[in-house]
């Protein structure tokens, strides 16, 4: 029998902002600077607090990563949204090559 569980799934939001800050080792105040920025937007629980799943874990590293390095939010921003752009047309040709077979 094969179990799935919530914390298997990437997309499920389950870490708060400090769990996250922590394991990121950046500040909880440019955690909300993503967010408010809209480089990365986390769900919210019933109580309005940030939740994280483990994509936007990986963006916000990638984000602080790219921040490290001299971009700008906007900029990030900008990358992030291209990078997703192209990740899902790879899917597409993907499954159109596979369709094609």
């Amino acid at each position: 029998m094969n179990v799935s569980l919530p914390m298997d799934d990437h997309e499920v939001a389950l870490y708060t902002i400090g769990q996250v800050a922590s394991m990121l080792d950046v500040q909880p105040a440019f955690l909300r600077r993503l967010d408010a920025e809209e480089v990365v937007q986390p769900a919210r629980s019933a109580g309005g607090q940030r939740r994280y799943s483990r994509t936007e874990i990986s963006q916000a590293q990638r984000a602080s990563a790219l921040s490290a390095e001299g971009l700008t939010l906007a900029g990030i921003r900008r990358l992030l949204a291209l990078e997703a752009e192209v990740a899902a047309l790879q899917r597409e040709l993907s499954l159109e090559r596979a369709r094609r077979r």
